[in-house]
């Protein structure tokens, strides 16, 4: 049966049938906010400080191994219910993950068992169809449904929304896409009725598309600060600074994101083939298994550049991602395998000094 109280947090049939009956004394919460090694759970009732054991950080060997905003966790709860210490966490239905930001090459959390990923765009030069299908390998590596937002829809005419809409449809023509604007009360309306009860949405998009406009719209409530955007770029300074669980007045839960300026790609070679799927479909066409696509003879996705049914940029795109994945998956193992190294020599090391101090006993 499953736990009525975190139900409403989007607790369901796919979750229930994970739980481990060896850990039924600890209790199930999830994950609403995280601040470095701090987090904030909820048990369906109330919210709740909580810390890693010593145990689990100790074990850890790569940030995809930590908990993130929206993961379901097993935690032992203590004065009354005021402290949770996070013992383990749930199986994932789903990751939103990049490369973190910088020159680090690792992985950083976006939000774990996301149902509909939210991509927002504005209608002004933060329009840009490239970054979309960025946003669309991130989200596509993961098989999450996604959903486009258009804001700003009144700083433009009906038909230029269409014609940007077009261009979208081009690209993913199964695409759901809605403008609006956060000054029309009526587009609001429209906007809450895509929210279902208990499914969780993840906002993305980068800083001044007016995603915390749009939260404040969606709770009646000025929860969460906006900054003006800077007029040389169009560009807004962050505002929401950690990762948040909302969950509105219908039961629809909502996790917010900081703007995210870089967007890395990292071994993401399945949502690459999912947003690329003409490209992917025709590489099957290649002359050669190990195609790249790029000078081969016999290339299919060459010859459907040269014919037009390919646009440059999209192709331009496709290899620019796909390097960029490679490299940074490359990078990635190349870093865990020297973290190896480094374990097995620290481990050593440590136990000659132990047989040294044994020896002087």
């Amino acid at each position: 049966m499953i736990m009525e109280k975190i139900e409403k947090l989007g607790f369901n049939n796919w979750f229930n049938d994970k739980v481990d009956l060896s850990k039924t004394d600890f209790s199930i919460t999830r994950v609403i906010s995280v601040n470095k090694n701090s987090f904030v759970v909820s048990n369906g009732e109330k919210d709740i400080y909580a810390e890693l054991t010593g145990k689990f950080l100790f074990n850890t060997d790569s940030a995809l191994d930590l908990p993130t905003v929206g993961d379901f966790v097993y935690a032992q709860l203590f004065d009354d219910d005021t402290l949770a210490i996070i013992q383990d966490i749930f199986p994932r239905k789903s990751l939103l993950k990049r490369k973190a930001a910088g020159k680090k090459i690792d992985y950083q959390l976006i939000a774990a068992n996301i149902d509909i990923a939210i991509i927002m765009q504005a209608f002004d030069s933060n329009f840009n169809i490239r970054r979309l299908e960025r946003y669309l390998v991130i989200i596509n590596d993961n098989n999450i449904t996604p959903l486009i937002l258009l804001s700003k829809s009144d700083l433009i005419s009906p038909e230029e929304a269409e014609e940007k809409k077009k261009q979208i449809l081009e690209i993913l023509p199964d695409a759901k896409i809605f403008s609006f604007s956060n000054n029309n009360l009526s587009d609001i309306e429209n906007i809450k009725s895509l929210f279902t009860p208990h499914k969780t949405y993840c906002l993305l998009g980068s800083s001044g598309v007016g995603k915390t406009t749009l939260l404040n719209n969606l709770i009646h409530q000025d929860l969460y600060k906006t900054q003006p955007i800077r007029e040389k770029d169009d560009r807004g300074k962050h505002t929401t600074t950690r990762r948040e669980l909302i969950i509105l007045e219908n039961e629809a839960i909502i996790i917010d994101n900081p703007g995210m300026r870089e967007l890395g790609i990292i071994s993401s070679e399945s949502g690459i083939s999912s947003t690329f799927s003409e490209i992917d479909d025709l590489s099957d066409e290649c002359r050669y298994k190990d195609c790249t696509h790029t000078v081969e003879a016999g290339c299919a996705v060459l010859e459907a550049l040269k014919r037009g049914e390919i646009s440059e940029e999209r192709y331009e795109n496709f290899l620019k991602l796909y390097k960029e994945s490679k490299y940074n998956e490359m990078s990635y193992v190349e870093k865990r395998q020297k973290d190896k190294k480094w374990g097995k020599f620290f481990n050593s090391a440590m136990k000659d000094i132990k047989n040294r101090k044994d020896n002087y006993k």
